[in-house]
């Protein structure tokens, strides 16, 4: 089921929006205010470009990259949420920049509307024409993925090239893997490319590991989500449900020690990519 992210707190709004989004068979996720992502940290300054990992920020980036929202619908008149910083933050991620963002606000405050199309919003409404058109504008902003067209081409055989690959990163080569896994995608023109870009996310993630690059690691595993979320759990005979969950992992144990602990870091979550039918 898609999933619309609403940063709106009035109550006539979450309604209505409630109401179109289970007739278009939508879930929502609310957030009415900041101060439901945590106080902001003392100090907290902002990482851009590119993804926040830290602070308030940080947490926003977490919630969206797991949840791979649809569409994030932001109400220009909710002073409690930091609709500016958040949207041009959301934006100029490589692992959000691709989700629309919808805003309505009043038409008459055009300082407001231009700020936001300025922060990078995809649309910009009055409210009018907002509550007017509401299913519409949904059915035409939300990025679904093409379910049906994934599947088929993620039955499709596994290239040699991507095998050369996945054998790569299996021995811990993740550098030398990174190539072989461009070069796949840039022959491919199927959706089922998406999957090369999810497995060269997570093997730069791993390298950076070894680097002792945390900020680095933490960043293309945010970035890997929106590759590897939409796929089947089975993907061209990869077990591409076991991938996410690794990923996870790797992701909660390099958060939990941080950068000063990463000599604690368990190596062994690095686990190979499994195949799951002969290819």
């Amino acid at each position: 089921m898609p999933l619309l992210l609403a940063f709106v707190s009035d109550l006539m709004f979450t309604t209505r929006i409630a109401k179109v989004a289970e007739h278009l068979n939508f879930s929502v996720e609310w957030i009415e205010t900041a101060d439901e992502l945590g106080a902001a940290d003392p100090g907290e300054v902002r990482e851009r470009p590119g993804e926040a990992l830290h602070g308030r920020e940080g947490r926003l980036f977490e919630r969206v990259t797991r949840t791979q929202p649809a569409l994030l619908l932001f109400d220009l008149n909710n002073a409690a949420i930091p609709w500016r910083q958040w949207i041009a933050a959301l934006k100029s991620s490589a692992a959000t920049r691709r989700i629309p963002i919808m805003c309505f606000g009043p038409h008459e405050d055009v300082a407001t509307m231009t700020a936001a199309r300025d922060a990078g919003a995809d649309a910009v409404l009055a409210r009018s024409r907002f509550t007017a058109d509401m299913p519409a504008l949904f059915q035409r902003y939300a990025r679904l993925p093409d379910t049906a067209a994934l599947a088929a081409a993620c039955a499709e055989p596994l290239p040699e090239l991507a095998h050369d690959a996945i054998a790569l990163f299996n021995e811990g080569n993740y550098y030398n893997c990174h190539d072989a896994l461009e070069e796949a995608w840039r022959r491919d023109e199927r959706p089922g490319r998406e999957l090369y870009q999810g497995l060269l996310q997570v093997g730069i993630a791993y390298y950076q590991i070894e680097r002792g690059n945390t900020r680095g690691a933490l960043k293309m595993l945010l970035r890997a989500r929106q590759w590897l979320d939409p796929l089947p759990d089975i993907c061209r005979g990869l077990d591409v449900a076991a991938l996410r969950a690794d990923a996870a992992r790797v992701y909660d144990a390099l958060t939990a020690v941080g950068p000063e602990g990463l000599s604690a870091f368990d190596r062994s979550l690095f686990r190979p990519i499994r195949f799951v039918a002969v290819q």
